[in-house]
């Protein structure tokens, strides 16, 4: 029996997917890609079913996309039409910063111990074997890089307690806080599946008391995870894929229509976004699943964008500009408050 092969975390398999797509200016293939790219190749079988890896790699490509990175779809030479041989690249063009953008040695500074957060001082040793054999396809692995590893753990911290309890099958607890809300409910679930949606981890599952199917973002989670000492038996159905298609007819249906700035950082990213349109009038059509999310994401483009619809959609962007605005205002000083005497 082989061993079994290395868990890669996710951000680890993106960030190396990422650097091999920019590796190269010909594309790589996806059976290279599986094969050669840290966090797939642990679980390639050269002679056998890949299947399962293939649909995450679908996925992964989705997940650095709503990313806002330029990823690229080409026919490889000679055989244009043919589906089983396209290849995949990032234009480092697309995705280097500007000419004109140039850091002062402070700026460089801070980068630089921003950096000695990801634990090592260069590539770690498994990337700079992947560019090695990335070289032997032809690619070229130039790629200007800090020197950082992908060490940093960015998942939400209720991953693992919650990864856990699906491998022991244990009924958990957490403090879940809803937006708009200001007091956070105790939540008590059966978790079913855990699954990446347009970049965010949420949990499937039942309220352990009336059975009810709820998605939880793990992002709101804000408490410690606390197995109640219950457990449940695993059941027919629960699969992380039909969880995922019920996130996706929620992304579908949901629709805004944003007017964004030309040649602005916010027209850059969110016309990469997965799914998005451009209307005749030059204004961008977004699908969503979570209209927070949306809501703090377009509000941080500050004047690059401005929401035509829906009108809560627009509402919240607004609301969330207005106590940025509000935080930001100058204090009133004790002079500014002294009533003039008569």
């Amino acid at each position: 029996m082989s061993a079994k092969a290395p868990r890669v975390p996710v951000e680890e398999r993106l960030f190396s997917l990422v650097l091999a797509l920019l590796s190269t200016e010909t594309g790589l293939t996806k059976n290279e890609i599986l094969s050669t790219v840290q966090g797939y190749r642990q679980r390639f079988d050269r002679s056998g079913d890949n299947a399962n890896l293939e649909r995450q790699f679908e996925r992964d490509k989705d997940d650095i996309r709503d990313l806002g990175v330029p990823l690229e779809t080409i026919d490889s030479p000679g055989q244009a039409g043919n589906n089983q041989s396209l290849r995949y690249r990032i234009p480092r063009g697309s995705y280097e910063l500007p000419s004109d953008v140039v850091f002062s040695p402070e700026e460089l500074t801070l980068l630089g111990l921003a950096t000695m957060v990801w634990r090592e001082g260069s590539l770690s040793a498994e990337s700079r074997r992947a560019l090695l054999k990335l070289r032997s396809l032809g690619g070229s692995a130039d790629v200007p890089v800090l020197g950082y590893a992908p060490r940093v753990r960015v998942r939400d911290a209720a991953f693992d307690p919650i990864d856990s309890a699906l491998e022991k099958h244990q009924i958990v607890r957490f403090s879940y806080l809803k937006p708009g809300e200001t007091d956070a409910r105790v939540r008590t679930i059966v978790p079913l599946a855990l699954i990446q949606h347009q970049g965010r981890w949420h949990v499937s599952a039942e309220e352990a008391e009336t059975g009810a199917r709820r998605t939880f973002l793990l992002s709101r989670i804000v408490s410690g995870v606390v197995a109640t000492g219950r457990t449940f038996e695993p059941r027919e159905g629960d699969h992380p894929a039909e969880a995922l298609r019920e996130l996706e007819a929620v992304w579908a249906s949901n629709s805004a229509v944003v007017e964004v700035r030309p040649e602005s950082d916010a027209r850059a990213r969110l016309s990469k976004r997965r799914g998005t349109s451009v209307r005749p009038d030059g204004s961008l059509e977004l699908h969503y699943s979570d209209a927070n999310i949306l809501a703090d994401e377009l509000a941080s483009f500050g004047p690059e964008v401005f929401v035509l619809s829906p009108e809560g959609l627009r509402a919240a962007v607004i609301e969330r500009l207005d106590r940025l605005a509000a935080d930001h205002a100058p204090l009133a000083t004790d002079a500014d408050r002294e009533v003039p005497r008569g």
